[in-house]
């Protein structure tokens, strides 16, 4: 069977689907026949993403089979590589993308714009920032820099690895714009946990860019509820009610959560009057009460759940799980962790740590320490620091050294560990062992890394780290200490022992600053 090129596309493509439909064999004598002709281009019969999924589905996914015959065509050009390529994208094969995006030049053939923006984008996905900046400079060398796509997937590349100022450079540079570009480089503000310059970006964006989407907003009400900026984040709030885009799911999730994280339930509450579709606002919403002690609201909006025909998901019942250990309800929290299986939702190392967490409110420590010897994956500090936790609760010396030993054996350079280790050993005048303990830590190098936290100023926010002497706020303590200590000392009446546990945190607030 002969096809033209020209007609190739609407014949190949019906042949094709209706020998999807009868049998596998059919559609390989078919296929074969053109392969042998070298006359079907390989972009005419993978048009688009859901066709190239749904025909190849048919037969079974046998999806290989087809792009080893396409590699192998006689006749080559930068489509037919570009679909191949484009294919394997679609299916989420990234090494063989690239893989063949290296063969398609080892033959000769020069990729165009769409070759370039599929690769880089696979490229984003691997978070191979080497690999991203030789594409780079390759487009920059053909000159494709100037065309929208192959800068969108650039700015991609760099925000998904990371690399935010390049990122941003290139945004820059661009001579045009369109909504993907705003929401690339604003998503990877948010995830990267860049709040300030994210809602900065979307201020921009709002001024001089295109209007902003549901996806840019939920990005920044994201961050906003991740820093606690809720004053932004109602600011946001007040422009979603504006453009009309509170009922899309996105950003009702995004509101709910961001208020939910922020502590503002009553706002967050707007969730039980409003359609919501999706599992991830219920779960915002379950969590949210979770996290701020509340233990009978997660569990009602949990029982409602399957009534509106939704299935919960893993971090729905970690949320319920939470609510059950701030309330102490043990058994209620068994009876969940249970249901997950009713559900098909196989328990994980987060589900684990909330049982864990259960058994030890009730003071059952021995069988948090065998659940956590008995679990299916690989053991990490996480649950052990949890344990550690309940052992410095309830008292029991044995468990805490054993918790040590196995935090410390997975993570030897865990500070907050030999942290907790000195000061154990200082509970019980062990000082000789504490000061080692200190010496040890010093000679393998282990430090604590130093607090830090956000606080806002003139409406601005600030970071604030324990041992930047050079801060505002040390500077102002000492200037506190210098008027409120000599008026301390003149005092007519002075709590025993105040004086000098006063002078100790100063000393300390010096220690950790200086």
């Amino acid at each position: 069977m002969i096809i033209h090129r020209e007609y190739a596309g609407n014949l190949g493509l019906h042949h094709l689907e209706a020998c999807m439909d009868k049998s596998r064999k059919n559609e390989r004598k078919f296929t074969l026949s053109v392969f042998e002709t070298g006359c079907c281009v390989v972009c005419y019969v993978v048009p688009n993403r859901d066709y190239c999924k749904g025909i190849w589905d048919k037969g079974g996914g046998k999806l290989d089979y087809g792009l080893q015959l396409c590699e192998k065509m006689r006749i080559q050009d930068v489509f037919s590589w570009t679909s191949i390529i484009t294919t394997y994208v679609w299916t989420g094969q990234e090494d063989r993308a690239i893989k063949a995006f290296i063969r398609m030049q080892e033959a000769g053939v020069s990729p165009n714009e769409y070759t370039f923006a599929g690769v880089i984008s696979r490229v984003a996905n691997l978070a191979r920032v080497e690999w991203g900046e030789q594409l780079h400079a390759h487009v920059l060398q053909r000159g494709f820099i100037s065309l929208l796509s192959v800068e969108n997937s650039i700015v991609t590349m760099h925000a998904k690895c990371g690399c935010l100022a390049s990122g941003s450079k290139v945004f820059h540079e661009m001579s045009r714009r369109d909504i993907v570009s705003w929401n690339t480089l604003i998503a990877g503000y948010s995830q990267g946990g860049y709040g300030e310059e994210a809602f900065q970006f979307l201020s921009w964006m709002r001024r001089d860019g295109p209007q902003p989407n549901e996806f840019a907003l939920a990005s920044v009400l994201s961050v906003c509820g991740s820093m606690a900026m809720l004053e932004q984040g109602k600011q946001l709030h007040t422009h979603v009610l504006f453009v009309g885009l509170e009922f899309t799911s996105m950003v009702q999730s995004a509101l709910v959560n961001m208020h939910s994280k922020c502590g503002s339930i009553k706002e967050a509450a707007i969730f039980d009057v409003t359609e919501l579709s999706d599992i991830i606002s219920w779960t915002a919403m379950i969590n949210g009460y979770a996290e701020h002690g509340f233990y009978r609201e997660p569990i009602v909006l949990f029982k409602k759940i399957p009534r509106v025909g939704l299935k919960p998901d893993l971090v729905t019942f970690i949320g319920v799980l939470v609510a059950c250990c701030h309330a102490g309800m043990v058994d209620l929290g068994f009876h969940y962790n249970s249901m997950s299986n009713d559900f098909g939702i196989n328990p994980a190392k987060e589900h684990y740590g909330c049982t864990v967490d259960l058994l030890y409110q009730a003071g059952r420590l021995g069988e948090a320490e065998d659940m956590i010897k008995s679990m299916p994956f690989q053991q990490d500090d996480v649950v052990w620091s949890t344990l550690l936790r309940a052992c410095r609760l309830h008292g029991d010396t044995d468990c805490r050294r054993r918790a040590v030993d196995e935090i410390l054996k997975l993570d030897p350079s865990c500070a907050a560990t030999h942290i907790t280790l000195v000061n154990m050993y200082a509970a019980k005048g062990k000082w000789r062992e504490a000061v080692e303990v200190r010496i040890m830590m010093r000679s393998k190098g282990v430090i604590k890394e130093p607090g830090w936290s956000w606080i806002k100023v003139k409406d601005q926010p600030s970071e604030f780290v324990a041992d930047l002497s050079e801060n505002w706020f040390l500077t102002n303590w000492f200037q506190f200490s210098e008027i409120v200590d000599p008026l301390i000392h003149s005092c007519d009446f002075v709590v025993p022992g105040f004086i000098a546990g006063f002078q100790l945190y100063l000393v300390q607030i010096v220690n950790l600053t200086l």
